[in-house]
């Protein structure tokens, strides 16, 4: 069994964005080499997550507008009490997980109709990362 590991770096000028990652996803898988397996996709930080669904504006528009709704930003939390101010941030990454898994098949990545890999982040305007861990053959 082979292994590839890299990072992808990520910072947004909002606090809150969806990236969609798929085609760096992608570029791993071929880098690795590996025709058979799996990818492993996790955000290397507790307020941003990797999630996948489609890629459709009004969809990612839904999923700020309910994440809101769900942990407002300007809401009271005691970890802000600590001289944070991302309590909402940590909820959010919560909701929407930390990593996917993606089985690769014949050199790509063998997803369901209008499936793409998302970065969200939810405490921007700072460098962060995501680990792609490939295994296989």
């Amino acid at each position: 069994m082979k292994t590839y590991r890299e990072e992808l770096w990520f910072q947004t000028d909002t606090r809150r964005a969806y990236l969609n990652i798929t085609p760096q996803v992608e570029a791993a898988v071929h880098t690795s080499g590996i025709r058979e397996g799996m990818v492993l996709v996790n955000a290397m930080h507790i307020t941003a997550s990797v999630y996948i669904n489609d890629d459709e504006p009004g969809l990612l528009k839904d999923y700020d507008q309910f994440l809101e709704r769900l942990a407002p930003h300007e809401a009271d939390y005691r970890h802000n009490l600590t001289g944070e101010d991302n309590g909402d941030a940590h909820i959010k990454r919560q909701l929407m997980g930390r990593e996917v898994v993606v089985a690769i098949t014949k050199g790509q990545l063998d997803f369901g109709p209008w499936e793409q890999i998302f970065y969200g982040e939810f405490d921007g305007r700072r460098k962060k990362r995501v680990l792609v861990k490939v295994i296989g053959e």
